[in-house]
């Protein structure tokens, strides 16, 4: 056994062949990084094409025989409940699930991916959902090809759809059938919340936090508060992009993006930190694991858990902010006059928005429920991508009773479609119910960690999340995590009694 990762020594040839892949992997996203920030437009059709080999290389690396002969030793020296039991488990996963999708369909949805988000942007930018259809049309059919693809040979047609193929690669074990029921009740008992509210006629006042705040204040602060939480800037950078984002290329390189709003500082703070409790995860995941699939989060579920505690419930709580206004002072003079009483309410104002990533807590996952309705359509057939901007207009004024002024600010103001993510949504969702559930546990734990914020003390919470979820990488699966770190199966209960407290003292409704 290696005393440095915990394998046993039939797993070294595996652990040597998946460093190569890993490094294939790390050399995608450094490219596909440079695509969202600083690569000129021109550059886009070469970015293609050399993302497509890559794509193409790392497909032949996990399909090799060799590589399927060290997982095989892996898996008869493993025994159960050790890591070199769980990266034999991760391992077949990827392997099974590369071998099922044809080479060509590999490469071909690369560079599908790199020209629709290049169609994306200039669509984004010009409000032209024409400049985008044609490439989502084939980002739509060639991810119909993939979930079959991926879905041949397994057990996913036994009551399952399309879909599932492509929502297990983003959430390993989820089922569309399982959480629309999930979707259903989280409706039922937000929408009779942000009705409650509607009903008191209360309109907070914001305007106290609306004024000059240039990008680079902005910037400073957001960095401020990212390395009071633990961001280490030593293994990371911020940097500008159209739609903000965490990657990492290794625990000792971890990007993040934003962007700002130079009149009102929230949309370009609260994106700093969601991205910076993506970076934390990332930053923390067990190195000595690092170019193995046991080096990677478990889901993007449990990744959406860590940047919206850090976002929602540690930065828009009070206590925090009893640290941090005297920083936003500092870094805003137009905002110097802001009182706690003023800024506290105005961060949790519930009312219905057109935009997701800058959506309240309490209609954030109306949003979400727009968007797994609408893909779930597009991949079933059910919804042609010329109908998708009608549908998802009918769609917001039936759930939040909005009507997008345009499709920048509708159907096209989100990304994932453009780079094939079908099934990315619902992890955002899964993410608010893991992050309530966790930050339950961890003050269980640690005691009061109100008290600690407002002292700008935030290791005791971020050791706890390095302990029970960032050490553990792909080790456990996400149900079995969430026990571990909770003692509790994975549930709404937590997320539902924050949202109803804070919306009941925010606005003095109870539902």
């Amino acid at each position: 056994m290696s005393e440095e990762t915990g394998f046993e020594s039939g797993a070294k040839r595996l652990v040597e062949l998946w460093g190569e892949i890993a490094d294939l992997e790390a050399t995608i996203q450094v490219l596909s990084w440079d695509q969202e920030t600083y690569m000129p437009a021109a550059g886009q059709a070469a970015r293609g094409s050399a993302l497509g080999t890559l794509a193409g290389l790392r497909h032949a690396k996990l399909s090799q025989t060799e590589l399927g002969d060290a997982l095989a030793a892996a898996e008869a020296c493993a025994e159960s409940g050790t890591p070199t039991a769980a990266l034999a488990r991760s391992a077949r996963r990827v392997v099974d699930k590369t071998r099922r999708i044809p080479a060509d369909l590999a490469r071909e949805l690369a560079r599908a991916q790199s020209r629709g988000h290049a169609a994306w942007r200039s669509a984004h930018a010009e409000a032209n959902f024409a400049l985008f259809a044609p490439d989502l049309e084939n980002l739509v059919r060639l991810s119909r090809l993939e979930a079959q693809a991926l879905a041949d040979g397994t057990p996913a047609g036994d009551g399952g759809e399309a879909y599932d193929a492509l929502l297990d690669k983003y959430e390993p074990g989820a089922k569309a059938a399982e959480l629309e029921p999930l979707f259903r009740s989280l409706l039922a008992e937000l929408t009779p919340l942000l009705q409650a509210v509607r009903a008191t006629g209360t309109e907070i006042d914001e305007s106290p936090l609306q004024g000059a705040c240039p990008r680079d204040a902005q910037l400073a602060f957001g960095t401020r508060v990212a390395k009071a939480f633990g961001f280490d800037f030593d293994a990371g950078r911020i940097d500008r992009a159209p739609h903000p984002f965490c990657t990492s290329f290794g625990t000792g390189d971890v990007r993040i993006t934003w962007r700002w709003n130079d009149t009102d500082f929230r949309p370009g703070f609260f994106g700093i930190l969601h991205e910076t409790g993506h970076a934390l995860y990332e930053q923390g995941l067990p190195a000595r694991w690092g170019r193995t699939p046991l080096g990677k989060p478990v889901s993007l579920g449990v990744h959406e858990s860590q940047s919206r505690l850090w976002e929602n419930l540690v930065g828009r709580s009070r206590s925090f902010w009893e640290w941090a206004l005297p920083e936003l002072h500092a870094h805003f003079p137009a905002l110097s006059g802001v009182t706690l009483e003023q800024l506290w309410p105005a961060l949790h104002t519930v009312k219905p928005s057109l935009i997701r990533v800058e959506a309240d807590q309490g209609t954030y996952d109306l949003h979400v429920a727009v968007r797994f309705e609408l893909e779930r359509r597009l991949i079933a057939g059910d919804l042609a991508v010329s109908d998708l901007p009608g549908a998802w207009d009918e769609a917001y004024e039936r759930t939040l009773g909005l009507s997008p002024a345009g499709p920048a600010n509708g159907v096209l103001q989100d990304i994932h479609w453009s780079m094939a993510a079908f099934g990315y949504f619902p992890t955002y969702t899964l993410g608010n119910l893991m992050m309530a559930q966790l930050f339950e546990a961890a003050r269980a734990e640690l005691g009061d960690l109100d008290a600690a914020f407002a002292r700008g003390e935030f290791a005791p919470l971020l050791d706890w999340l390095r302990r029970n979820v960032h050490g553990h990488g792909h080790r456990f699966r996400a149900d079995e995590l969430m026990r571990r770190a909770t003692g509790q199966p994975l549930g709404a209960e937590a997320f539902l009694a924050q949202r109803k407290a804070l919306t009941a003292e925010v606005y003095g409704v109870r539902v």
